[in-house]
């Protein structure tokens, strides 16, 4: 069966996550959508081996792993195919990082890995399982399952709110352009479509075989966007590079503007000689200039911007701009003639829209019209005898008025009408320019949200996750800020932790709390008491398959800091650095696994600092 998802499909998904930051009774009801950009991952990226089926010789930090057996037979450790330096050993996987011998080397599943310390075999031995290769510079792409989900939860730093200041639908930047190489412009045409077996197209100017993928559109000096209605095509013509910038307000010689339409010459006419014809759409305000435009992107205006609206008002639904000349023909009566745009418009609820056609010897010179009317859907132009037929009008006529019948045309010819999209020009903007991609535009400001976002640490992972909950609740979280981090509040520490290490603390009840330090900040004045903000993640963290959590009855160490302080528990009722204690101990603000991660893109790290603003604009196609 024949089908496709159209963009259509995609540019209604794109308008419905931008409507979803706003529409609701309220922004605690559930027919409101709540969307935080968050931040994650603080740990390096290195290669992940699962194992399984280990014997009682453990593997060892700072030595190495290879391939000692798999389907293909039996190695040591010069001819494996795959080896390995180990980061860290965990329960049940090894942290690996200088995978060689390439980096596309691969353990085979259900493979035997032997330890080598670098000179023997240390026979730790174990049966591989899932392997995923990552580097600092290589990050691994994200797994679209459930468990994946479980582990960027586990790793979230902290989620800033995004409403509909901070998103923009945007479409590809083209510039305006003086340079010579410059390519043409296409014109605004609906039925772009490629040549195929069993199916001719059209291709625009620039071999575009879609109105998706034409360019149709530019934006100038002064942040304007103008489409373009015509770009010099006539038959047999070279169609020029346009010669003027389009402006609202041209400079002088450059071409002119009639509040609707720039044109380099004058009216919009389809001739062998005639310009380029801008109809103008939006000029892009300073604060979307700043949060949205980028090398690639230019966005689309909120529609309820003014200079956007006032294009919307002005839209006329089935509105027909230009006639192209498809066929000059031969045999035509000479003259100035006028004939109206046959079809949908001339019935009932519609606009006639009349064309004026210039015919020199015996042939097109151009085409020009003077209504647009309104109501078409379809159209053409008769360029037999003008007659009425049914009460409509028909052919070529001598009058604008339409009043005089032109007898003795019997010559060829052909012209194409260009109908306004759906709503008439700018009615629909998203819809008009292809807008299937989203971009938010996050700024990160020092410690953003009272000390949500740590400035100690840096991340790797961003993404965006729909209607989490508040932690321990099932209300939406609406706050413009939450923190994702655990944290104890620290006392008579014996030296600083150090970001990444990890902690452990001893429990009363048996068993040892683990985790990872995200942040560690010293309270004002102090040397020794703090905010101790770490993760726990279940593949780092377990002990005997369980994640336990750290409370106030023992020191918390670091392991490679050697600091030890003990958990202050008169710190209750209190909130620093976005925390709110009690006891001494803090939660997160974000209930784990609550809403749906709806994007999620791992990167190279991004370092903070005190002093530092970040602005991440994200790119979300549909």
């Amino acid at each position: 069966m024949a089908a496709i998802i159209s963009d259509k499909f995609r540019i209604f998904n794109a308008k419905q996550f931008l409507e979803s930051l706003s529409e609701g009774s309220s922004d605690t009801g559930s027919d409101r959508t709540r969307m935080y950009f968050f931040v994650g991952r603080p740990q390096a990226w290195n290669s992940y081996l699962e194992i399984y089926s280990a014997n009682a010789t453990a593997f060892t930090a700072g030595q190495f792993v290879y391939v000692s057996t798999d389907t293909n037979g039996s190695y040591t450790w010069a001819n494996a195919p795959f080896k390995a330096s180990i980061v860290a050993v965990y329960e049940n996987s090894l942290i690996l990082s200088s995978i060689s011998p390439s980096t596309s080397s691969t353990p085979l599943p259900n493979s035997v890995v032997e330890g080598w310390n670098g000179a023997s075999d240390t026979g730790a031995e174990a049966r591989a399982g899932v392997y995923r290769f990552a580097t600092e510079d290589t990050p691994p792409t994200p797994l679209d399952h459930q468990s994946e989900k479980f582990d960027v939860y586990d790793e979230i730093i902290a989620a800033k709110r995004i409403t509909d200041s901070f998103a923009r639908g945007v479409i590809t930047r083209y510039d305006w352009n003086t340079l010579a190489a410059e390519p043409r412009f296409d014109m605004y045409k609906p039925d772009y479509t490629a040549t195929t077996t069993g199916q001719i197209g059209k291709l625009a100017l620039t071999n575009a075989a879609s109105l998706a993928t034409a360019k149709y559109y530019v934006i100038n000096s002064n942040y304007e966007v103008f489409k373009c209605l015509y770009n010099g095509e006539f038959p047999g013509r070279t169609s020029p590079n346009p010669q003027y910038e389009p402006k609202t307000s041209p400079s002088a010689g450059q071409g002119t503007y009639n509040g609707n339409v720039f044109t380099e010459g004058g009216d919009l006419e389809v001739s062998n000689t005639a310009g380029y014809a801008w109809k103008y759409m939006y000029t892009i305000p300073t604060d979307d200039v700043l949060r949205f435009l980028s090398t690639n992107f230019l966005p689309i205006n909120l529609p309820s911007e003014s200079t956007r609206a006032a294009v919307q008002s002005a839209a006329i639904e089935g509105a027909v701009s230009v006639v192209l000349v498809e066929e000059v023909g031969a045999g035509l009566p000479n003259g100035t003639h006028y004939a109206p745009i046959n079809g949908d418009g001339q019935l009932a609820g519609g606009t006639e829209a009349v064309v004026e056609i210039v015919v020199a010897s015996n042939a097109i010179q151009s085409a020009k019209i003077v209504t647009e009317g309104a109501g078409y859907t379809y159209g053409s132009v008769n360029l037999a005898d003008g007659v009425t037929v049914g009460g409509i009008k028909t052919g070529l006529f001598t009058t604008s008025a339409l009043t005089t019948g032109r007898t003795g045309v019997s010559g060829t010819g052909a012209l194409e009408v260009i109908i306004a999209p759906e709503g008439g020009h700018g009615a629909d903007m998203e819809s008009e320019f292809g807008a299937k991609r989203v971009m938010t535009n996050i700024r990160l400001t020092y410690a953003e949200g009272s000390g949500d976002f740590p400035v100690d640490n840096d991340f790797r992972r961003i993404g965006i996750i729909k209607d989490p909950y508040n932690y321990g609740t099932t209300d939406f979280a609406t706050n413009d800020t939450r923190n994702g981090l655990f944290a104890v509040k620290i006392e008579n520490a014996t030296a600083d932790y150090n970001a990444d290490e990890e902690i452990t603390q001893a429990l009363s009840t048996g068993g040892t709390a683990k985790g990872t330090v995200v942040s560690w900040t010293l309270d004002s004045g102090s040397t020794t008491a703090g905010v101790l903000k770490y993760i726990q993640v279940p593949g780092l963290h377990a002990e005997n398959g369980v994640v336990r959590e750290f409370d106030s009855s023992a020191a918390v160490v670091g392991t490679s800091s050697l600091a030890s302080g003990t958990v202050d528990q008169a710190t209750t009722a209190v909130t620093l650095l976005g925390v709110s204690f009690t006891n001494g101990q803090g939660n997160p603000e974000i209930e784990a696994n609550s809403g749906d991660v709806i994007y999620v893109e791992n990167r190279r790290l991004i370092t903070r600092a005190p002093d530092q603003i970040e602005d991440i604009k994200l790119v979300i196609e549909f």
